[in-house]
């Protein structure tokens, strides 16, 4: 009976051991994968490459015929994601003052809290509270300054436009022209210019008012919708800048898991130099013209220019952009402080010319440094693309996006001459330098020694 009993006991252990093991095996996530597709399989896999072939093709051709209702609903998309995009746009302006508060706060924090989360997370507030204000003085700061001028601007503008245009007929009525065909067309072309305008304002811009009113009521509800976008990105970029490592990693994490460990690196290295070149280029180029506005204003303040403020601040904008921007910015502004005094106008331009002078040759390299890597001409075909295809924004924005295409083509071409085994520099690739049949890279100094060499013998 003990044997028995004995036994029994034994087998209830090993009956339960096992039903533990099974509980423990099926509670153990399982892995994907087990000794490779079988035949059916793979054919299923051939079968299914095929079809996916075909399908795409034919939604390719579907969407060339319906471009214009995709686009209609990329630009639905874009509309009520606005708040988003805005949130991460200012999330990436703002990044730079809370590292640098992060880095300065938080090891002194550690050291009077015992929680090192909650020193992270209290030096994170400071650094985002500090950047909201940063970023809402700028903003009204600005409107301060800019729109009582231009409210100012404009109706001066409209009450002695007129009066100002007549001014400059009489005068140059009274200039002695040479009795020429060419002072003749000068001068009608000027008084019928003038009617033109003068005939403008007064009949056709009264009878076309309801018109512009109401293009000005639809302006201003678009304002109003794009300042709540605004209002709304700014919260959504204090959660970015909260949570912005979580999204690092979870980012690199989906890198990792959906591409090769050699594809992935490369994506991760690009997306850091990419990164590299649009923060060093904007936030240099916004710092750039921030100082160029003030200098701006410190010289026309000084030279007692008209529409000091309105000047400086266009000017100050629109040196965001690369090259052209300070002439899109000085040719209204000249015609404005021409129309006032013509004098002052030729004193402002000259200002200007000296202004960009000190600019492009002293404070943007000082600034900027070598942060695209493009040389002029490069730069010039970046903005000529990007703002013929995206307008303003792609001026801007066309200079860093070509900057990260040319490191990437760069980055190709000097890899596919590494396995070459020929020099990457372009400096090696004179008029006399050259590669054999062989593959074997020549010099110029040891092109002209070889030469040199044939002709004795």
């Amino acid at each position: 009976m003990d044997n028995e009993n004995k036994n029994n006991q034994e087998d209830g252990q090993e009956k339960s051991q096992e039903k533990g093991k099974r509980s423990d095996y099926y509670a153990k996530q399982p892995r994907f994968g087990g000794k490779g597709p079988s035949k059916i399989r793979q054919q299923f896999n051939r079968g299914m490459t095929a079809f996916l072939v075909v399908a795409a093709s034919i939604l390719f051709y579907f969407a060339l015929l319906r471009l214009t209702n995709l686009s209609e609903g990329f630009t639905k998309i874009f509309d009520v994601l606005k708040p988003v995009i805005y949130g991460c746009v200012f999330a990436y302006l703002m990044n730079p003052i809370v590292k640098q508060v992060d880095n300065y706060l938080r090891p002194v924090l550690e050291k009077k809290i015992k929680k090192h989360d909650g020193a992270r997370k209290l030096s994170r507030a400071c650094g985002i509270f500090l950047s909201i204000i940063i970023l809402f003085v700028l903003i009204i700061t600005l409107c301060n300054l800019l729109i009582p001028e231009l409210y100012s601007s404009i109706r001066n503008l409209v009450f002695t436009l007129p009066g100002q245009l007549n001014e400059l007929v009489d005068k140059l009525n009274n200039v002695k022209l040479e009795d020429s065909t060419t002072g003749a067309l000068i001068k009608t072309a000027v008084e019928e210019g003038t009617d033109m305008l003068q005939t403008w304002l007064r009949t056709d811009l009264l009878t076309r008012a309801n018109d512009i009113m109401s293009n000005l009521t639809v302006g201003v509800i678009s304002i109003i919708s794009e300042i709540i976008n605004a209002l709304i990105g700014i919260i959504i970029s204090i959660y970015i800048l909260f949570s912005k490592e979580t999204f690092s990693r979870q980012s690199k994490k989906t890198v990792y898991a959906l591409m090769k460990p050699e594809h992935g690196n490369m994506l991760l290295h690009l997306a850091t130099k990419s990164n590299e070149i649009f923060g060093g280029f904007i936030i240099g180029k916004i710092i750039d013209s921030l100082i160029i506005g003030v200098l701006c204003f410190m010289g026309l303040s000084i030279l007692n220019m008209p529409y000091t403020v309105l000047v400086s601040v266009i000017i100050g904008v629109t040196n965001v952009i690369p090259f052209f921007g300070p002439y899109i910015g000085a040719i209204p502004s000249a015609v404005l402080i021409l129309l006032s005094d013509p004098v002052k106008g030729i004193y402002f331009i000259l200002f200007v010319l000296l202004l960009q002078q000190f600019d492009g040759n002293i404070l943007g390299p000082k600034i900027l440094g070598d942060s695209t890597g493009l040389s002029a001409f490069w730069v010039i075909v970046a903005i000529l693309l990007g703002g013929g295809l995206f307008g303003f924004v792609g001026m801007i924005m066309g200079v860093p996006t070509f900057a990260v295409i040319y490191y990437i083509v760069q980055m190709i071409l000097n890899n596919k001459l590494e396995r070459k085994k020929l020099p990457a520099d372009s400096k090696y690739y004179d008029m006399l330098s050259y590669v054999d049949n062989q593959g074997k890279y020549i010099h110029s100094e040891e092109y002209k020694t070889e030469k040199k060499e044939s002709e004795e013998k």
